[in-house]
């Protein structure tokens, strides 16, 4: 898996990632059909730097790519490729842009691999492996196997227990790749998945679908049986489940103690303008007291850099937060993702500044803002987050008596060492950055020639 500039906490030569372990290669390893006796490893970047020539003994070589990643999939995959290794590319950005990725690949798989995966283990035993692989987009997700999680360093992960339960989402924002690779919205069988979560070591697991709460009836029978297992675990909704007074009672039951939520923005216009308005402002207040009424801690997601943003967004945001009482506030910068209804537009109106896809992380300006420099961005966007994450401020969001208390000091404690990152490191903006690197500049060239002391950019891989 290639590598992704998350957060994590990094001591020495040892790195802990403070977000949940991945399923995809756990996922696919599950689906390896055991006759063929296949020797597996999953190496995960994120949290241990890859030593290339150590697997170079292996005789096929899986890497799935997000946006975000996928340069630097492409030298990790032209690596093995120049060592005569088989290569197969898969994950979202190779399922949106197939062509760019099959120039560094033997094989690309596009969409979700579940259905084709062990096919195409045993062509490739055949050696009659094909070079593309489209995968059907299944309106039912039954009879998976089990992740193998004993194949992932549960000691780099804070979350090791992953699960996934349903897959899609209805919605459209127009910055999300999820309707870009998928029209469904597939849930997995209720009594498949609380099997799956009674065999999770320790009492702690997370559910990383981005909308999991679509199915009011469907969530409902999942809390239900998930209640007896008298584990506690947190997941992503929309905010309006709220309003819902059964499907909170069941989520409470169920040991739901957080829950990650896209309020995007405190402006009602720019919600309606990214396809969002079915969040309400006016009810922000009175939803966390909910959620807080129901011991459930809430990671609050704002976005920075809509057309109708000005300057006076970040302090407006900075205040809200705080009054709202949101427990794990996260910023991110506005990112026209390939292909999304926000590229295409943005694209159109020439206001991409680059499609340099490691600078898409949304911790970097890609665009030129309506109502400010891309450098006002920028500089806001750090500010925020260092306003938000300084000790005072955390304090008087995070005391909730009936919280559970390791969950929101895990959280802060990441971004407040985020914030410290966020500021030893020098970010170049300007529009000729970008151009040179448009122009066949590396990086590092094109900080040298203007002059620049730094730049935090994702880790590069070392190949020659």
């Amino acid at each position: 898996m290639a590598n992704g500039n998350i957060h994590a906490l990094r001591i020495g030569s040892f790195t802990k990632s403070f977000r949940e372990a991945p399923l995809t290669m756990t996922t696919l390893a599950g689906l390896v059909p055991p006759d063929l006796n296949a020797h597996i490893h999953i190496h995960d970047e994120n949290v241990e730097k890859l030593d290339p020539p150590k697997y170079l003994n292996y005789d096929l070589i899986a890497i799935s790519a997000m946006t975000g990643t996928a340069v630097r999939a492409y030298e990790i995959a032209d690596y093995y490729r120049r060592h005569g290794k088989t290569v197969v590319l898969g994950g979202i950005h190779v399922s949106i842009y197939p062509e760019e990725a099959k120039e560094h690949a033997d094989c690309i798989v596009v969409g979700y691999a579940e259905k084709i995966w062990p096919m195409l283990l045993r062509d490739f035993v055949q050696k009659k492996m094909k070079a593309r692989y489209d995968c059907p987009d299944e309106s039912e997700l039954e009879n998976l196997p089990h992740a193998r999680r004993d194949l992932q360093n549960s000691l780099r992960y804070v979350m090791p227990n992953t699960i996934m339960a349903t897959r899609g989402c209805p919605h459209v924002c127009d910055f999300c790749t999820i309707p870009v690779v998928s029209k469904k919205y597939s849930k997995r069988p209720v009594n498949e998945i609380a099997a799956e979560v009674a065999t999770l070591k320790g009492k702690r697991f997370a559910i990383n679908d981005v909308s999991l709460i679509e199915d009011r009836e469907w969530s409902i029978a999942l809390f239900k049986q998930l209640a007896p297992l008298k584990k506690v675990w947190g997941g992503l909704c929309v905010f309006k489940i709220y309003k819902d007074k059964e499907l909170m009672h069941w989520l409470k039951k169920s040991g739901c103690k957080y829950m990650l939520v896209g309020f995007e923005s405190l402006s009602q216009h720019a919600l309606k303008t990214i396809y969002k308005g079915f969040n309400q402002v006016e009810d922000y207040q009175e939803g966390m007291k909910v959620f807080h009424d129901h011991g459930i801690a809430i990671q609050g997601c704002f976005v920075f850099g809509f057309d109708h943003d000005t300057q006076n967004v970040f302090a407006e945001t900075v205040e809200q937060v705080n009054k709202l009482k949101i427990d794990i506030p996260r910023y991110s910068i506005y990112t026209p993702y390939p292909e999304t209804a926000l590229f295409k537009r943005l694209v159109n109106e020439n206001r991409v500044l680059t499609k340099d896809w490691s600078l898409y992380d949304t911790q970097h300006v890609v665009i030129r803002p309506a109502n400010m420099t891309p450098e006002k961005l920028h500089e806001g966007f750090r500010w925020a987050y260092q306003e938000t994450f300084k000790f005072l401020s955390i304090s008087k969001r995070t005391i909730q008596a009936n919280l559970d208390w390791p969950i929101t000091f895990v959280g802060n404690l990441a971004y407040n060492i985020y914030v410290k990152r966020l500021y030893s490191t020098e970010v170049y903006v300007q529009p000729a950055f970008y151009e040179m690197i448009g122009n066949g500049h590396t990086h590092k060239e094109a900080v040298k020639q203007l002059g620049m002391n730094s730049v935090w950019l994702p880790d590069q891989l070392e190949t020659r």
